[in-house]
């Protein structure tokens, strides 16, 4: 994979300055891994969507690190992540997540997938429940047939063929609620985010992990009987909005499973970064929840 540049490194910088964790590098299954960590408590492990990075978890990260130990790594081949011997696939991918978890939780955590991520951390539960205290799904892939609106599957076509602010601002237009509220609510960070995010887009290594994830873990359907084996408490967290994993989509999944739903008002895809108090209203539920 590619070295990153010092623009990326500066914008990376930059997006970074003041988040309450600290970031280290860890190797885990042969994949050069940053990591931001911070707070004390129970661990939370976020995993962003793929196409992002860790920085994703800003606006909500501060709220957490005074209950919990929050880790949220960049994802392999995203962000500053580097694949750095033989080839990316989704046993892989899953032999990192478990290494991650070895390697910073010092108890079982409470394991966050937020979209394409979504199917990973559901089929690190199905295989390796033991090792989770409980599992929260995020506009989660991977419970259905990936059938976006239209609207949404063209802008992410136009986006992924040519990464450009303009396509990238049509692109988070289809997957929010308010678009300019995203931007105003991340202020000054909106800058590097954009321009980082656009950075990795366009690298070689950054398109290839892409289509890895999403191919081979985000896209086909978790079948039900495989859902079922998951044993730990799981809780869904949907925006009303979503245009990817219709809202219709978790509240059948919520009634055969038997898994709360909490329902984001004002939110598309991406309430984390759309709505950050109300989702970490809804995350306090989950977590409360799966301690009774």
């Amino acid at each position: 994979m590619a070295v990153a540049t010092k623009t990326e490194t500066d914008e990376r910088q930059r997006l970074l300055a003041g988040i309450p964790a600290v970031e280290r590098r860890v190797e885990l299954a042969g994949i050069s891994t940053p990591v931001l960590e911070g707070g004390e408590g129970p661990p939370l492990l976020l995993l962003h969507e793929p196409g992002a990075f860790a920085a994703q978890w800003l606006r909500v990260i501060p709220g957490l690190v005074g209950s919990h130990r929050v880790i949220a790594p960049d994802l392999p081949g995203h962000g500053a992540c580097e694949v750095t011997t033989g080839e990316l696939d989704a046993d892989r991918v899953m032999a990192w997540l478990g290494q991650l978890i070895e390697r910073t939780c010092d108890a079982r955590p409470t394991l966050v997938g937020h979209l394409g991520s979504g199917p990973i951390a559901a089929r690190f539960a199905v295989d390796h429940g033991e090792r989770l205290s409980s599992l929260v799904l995020v506009d989660s892939l991977g419970l259905a047939k990936f059938r976006p609106a239209p609207g949404f599957a063209l802008a992410l076509f136009r986006y992924v063929a040519r990464p450009t602010a303009r396509t990238y601002d049509g692109l988070m237009q289809r997957c929010t609620v308010d678009f300019a509220g995203v931007r105003a609510g991340l202020g000054a960070r909106w800058e590097p985010f954009e321009a980082y995010t656009l950075d990795r887009a366009r690298s070689p290594g950054g398109k290839a992990a892409l289509r890895v994830l999403m191919r081979e873990l985000a896209i086909p359907v978790l079948p039900p009987e495989e859902l079922e084996r998951i044993a730990v408490p799981t809780t869904l967290i949907w925006g009303r909005h979503d245009p990817v994993m219709r809202l219709r989509v978790a509240e059948s999944v919520s009634e055969r499973f038997g898994w709360p739903l909490h329902v984001i008002e004002g939110a598309g895809d991406d309430a984390p970064l759309e709505q950050p108090e109300a989702f970490l209203s809804a995350l306090g539920a989950a977590l409360d929840g799966s301690r009774q």
